[in-house]
């Protein structure tokens, strides 16, 4: 490990003594004949691209526009620049121009002084909430439907500088804080009638309609407030054929099996003239926002039934309404309570003060003083003098706690917060919270909290074993719905409504079926340290039996996921993922654009820049209206200011065509052969997606540091910036050096500098900037 709390700050700069000074008239020679070429276009009267490359062949624009080098370099690597139509560079010219330019950032690199750069106060975001609520308190609190969406920036809604609180934001966190402190002590009464909440399958309820997964299968997302016994009713519309076997019904709470009985398919008596049965479980339930499903196990009844039938009270007998009634008194003492309460309170104040400071401790992710202990304890009394119990008291200064700073900010300290040149490292429990929160989106738990309290977190044996056991957690999940789900867009599922008339196929099962499959890919890849270049390729996915049936795969049986092996070169990797698919198409069709453009940013780490104003929409430029989408394309590259970019990226989104708007595998479009082929500015040519996929992969190099730069991002909470160059170029080594294996990335990031260290700010006076 490269531990950097045992390393001297002054060591850090024993680099800059190696870099040798540049040879300005060597870097002229070099670079002089390429930019002769590139001045054509690139020169202060044109500025093609926003570029004048005049006075780029002297060695210190190296230093003065290290941007324009930056993307000099990168458009001549990939063949789009010079561009179509013109001469191509001489390869002696090409490879001289790259190797001085490449070498003197480099020097500059060495040059720049160490700096891990500083994040801000981070207040939680809404699933690092609810998480942190859960594995606090043990109580489910959905974050994401209560409160407002979290900003975003650089692509991810951890980063410190844009997540801030509005006044309505705050007033949520007041109420929420009162409603889970209730929930998770339960010392209020239950309520004197049980409650009745309804889904069905016309909205009729009084909680509206239930979605349809499938034959046999509905969800619902439902709240419950308190902890106790509940009494699901399920009612069972339609009939089947007299002698029809009866069938295994089944509830499930967030993926887990609850409860399971034998259902009679045959009527047991008319609703409004319609045959209708009432089946009952009775399940205890804690209090939380959860996803319920109930269905039907291993049914084959309505196999091969078209789903007209499939819900035709005559053909088939199915879900037509859930009802949940309580909560009732249970005898069970929710799990909640047996984490908050590890005493008595009735005992004493000893033991009050005992489970207040325990619990400030791991809500605040570090030891509390005994005065934060005293002012917690202050609402035990305040809850006493109104007459309420202990119990309540404590409820109270629970929910203070949740309303806290301490709670709703990670906040790591500076010795010297007002110099920008006071490295220091951080401490072992603000390094335990960053490690918790990039691999968990949660808290520390008690192992990880007592080590970083013993001091004992940072030394390497001690940090390497809890790296191991927290991408070994459950927990890690956390990493691929939320750094996944980001990084790849799937999350943008949630929000993409493809044309019902053209796509009636889509529906919830399907959408969270895409979301499902890129999510455990993302998490086996992680969890058996396989190649980054397994996201470009990979022989094997999760499918479950709608998403296999949408990719035309046979086999895969009932509503739960499980690996399949491949065989067809149909698909591969995540670019041939449904749900990465649908996000980068529009509600009626594909776009070659959008997935061209999805691929630079996202695989290849080279976005494109934004496009010229008033650029008209396909279809809107005069073009005939019968043109295909390939062909109406091809006229808008025939615009040479459009073609610099749209060569390549338009090259890589056909290479996609084979998948329609909702990632279905299509030969044919309108009728017409599908045109997958494509040629990429560097000459390499595809004609199908498997093509591509093995180009892509050919440039893995391009895609561990674009996944390196998001991955560096989403850990550290904050945009990257020149002087992380240098981090970035060590982690793409270690990748490069163990066979870009997805914990060596891990690992890497982790015990890089920036991770482990920070520094202060300059004082920004009223008048900075001139004002």
């Amino acid at each position: 490990m490269r531990n950097y709390r045992a390393i001297p700050v002054i060591a850090l700069l024993a680099t800059q003594l190696n870099a040798a000074e540049p040879d300005a008239a060597a870097f002229k020679a070099a670079v002089g004949p390429a930019l002769t070429s590139c001045s054509v276009c690139h020169n202060a009267q044109l500025a093609s691209g926003k570029l004048d490359v005049g006075g780029f062949d002297e060695v210190t624009s190296a230093a003065t526009h290290r941007e324009e080098w930056e993307r000099i370099i990168q458009k001549v690597v990939s063949g789009e620049m010079p561009p179509r139509g013109f001469p191509a560079l001489d390869e002696t010219a090409k490879t001289t121009l790259l190797n001085a330019a490449r070498g003197e950032l480099e020097r500059l690199d060495k040059l720049t002084p160490p700096d891990p750069g500083r994040v801000t106060a981070r207040r939680l975001n809404r699933a690092e909430y609810s998480n942190t609520v859960y594995d606090l308190l043990g109580v489910r609190f959905n974050a994401r439907d209560e409160f407002p969406s979290d900003d975003s920036g650089y692509g991810f809604d951890n980063i410190g500088d844009v997540l801030t609180i509005s006044p309505i934001l705050m007033e949520k966190y007041v109420s929420a804080a009162e409603d889970i402190s209730r929930r998770a002590v339960g010392a209020d009464p239950l309520p004197e009638k049980p409650v009745e909440a309804t889904y069905d399958n016309r909205g009729a309820g009084n909680m509206g309609r239930f979605e349809k997964l499938g034959p046999g299968l509905v969800q619902m997302r439902h709240r419950l407030d308190w902890d106790g016994e509940y009494v699901v009713r399920i009612g069972l519309q339609g009939e089947r054929p007299e002698g029809s076997a009866p069938v295994r019904l089944a509830l499930w709470r967030d993926g887990e099996k609850l409860e399971e009985i034998l259902a009679e398919t045959e009527p047991s008596g008319l609703v409004y003239f319609n045959p209708f049965s009432m089946e009952e479980m009775r399940v205890y339930l804690g209090a939380g926002d959860s996803t319920f499903r109930v269905g039907f196990i291993g049914d084959t009844f309505t196999d091969g039934m078209d789903e007209k039938d499939v819900y035709d009270r005559d053909k088939n007998k199915f879900v037509g309404e859930v009802t949940f009634v309580g909560p009732f008194p249970s005898d069970r003492e929710p799990p909640s309570r047996k984490k908050i309460l590890i005493c008595d309170p009735e005992s004493g104040a000893a033991c009050v003060e005992r489970i207040i400071s325990r619990l400030a401790r791991r809500a605040y992710r570090r030891p509390v003083t005994e005065r934060e202990v005293d002012d917690l304890l202050n609402f035990v009394d305040l809850a006493k003098a109104e007459g309420l119990s202990v119990e309540q008291g404590v409820q109270l200064s629970i929910q203070a706690m949740l309303a806290s700073p301490h709670f709703l900010f990670r906040i790591e300290r500076d010795a010297d917060p007002t110099d920008p040149t006071a490295m220091h490292r951080i401490s072992e429990l603000e390094l335990a919270s960053r490690l918790s929160y990039f691999l968990w989106s949660s808290m520390p738990d008690e192992e990880l909290l007592t080590l970083a309290e013993q001091g004992e977190l940072s030394e390497p044996a001690a940090f390497k074993q809890q790296l191991a056991r927290m991408l070994d957690d459950k927990r890690a999940q956390q990493l691929a719905a939320n750094f996944a789900g980001q990084w790849l867009e799937t999350r943008n599922l949630d929000s993409v409504n493809p044309d019902p008339e053209l796509f009636p196929e889509w529906g919830p099962e399907l959408r969270e079926a895409m979301k499902q499959e890129t999510t455990l890919f993302f998490d086996a890849v992680l969890r058996e340290d396989r190649p980054l270049t397994e996201f470009l390729d990979a022989d094997f996915t999760f499918l479950n039996e709608r998403l296999a049936r949408h990719y035309g795969i046979a086999g895969v049986k009932g509503p739960d996921f499980r690996r399949v092996e491949l065989e067809s070169s149909q698909r591969g990797g995540i670019l041939s993922h449904a749900g990465v698919l649908t996000v980068t198409s529009y509600p009626t069709r594909t776009s070659p654009v959008i997935r061209g453009k999805y691929v630079l940013e996202n695989i290849l780490g080279a976005p494109p820049p934004a496009p010229p104003a008033n650029v008209p929409a396909l279809g809107e430029s005069g073009a005939d209206a019968g043109m295909t989408v390939r062909k109406q394309l091809e006229a808008h590259r025939a615009n040479p200011a459009c073609a610099t970019c749209h060569d390549r990226m338009d090259a890589l989104g056909f290479g996609l065509e084979n998948y329609d708007a909702i990632g279905r595998w299509r030969a044919e479009d309108n009728e017409a052969p599908v045109d997958a082929s494509g040629t990429l500015p560097s000459g390499e040519s595809f004609e199908t997606p498997a093509e591509l996929r093995k180009i892509l992969v050919g440039d893995r190099e391009a895609f561990a540091h674009a996944v390196t730069e998001k991955m560096l991002i989403y850990a550290l909470g904050r945009g990257l910036e020149a002087y992380d160059r240098r981090t970035m170029k060590d982690i793409v080594e270690q990748l490069e050096g163990d066979d870009y294996r997805f914990q060596t990335l891990i690992r890497a990031v982790v015990e890089s500098m920036p991770f482990q260290m920070r520094r202060g700010e300059a004082v920004r006076t009223a008048n900075a900037g001139g004002r």
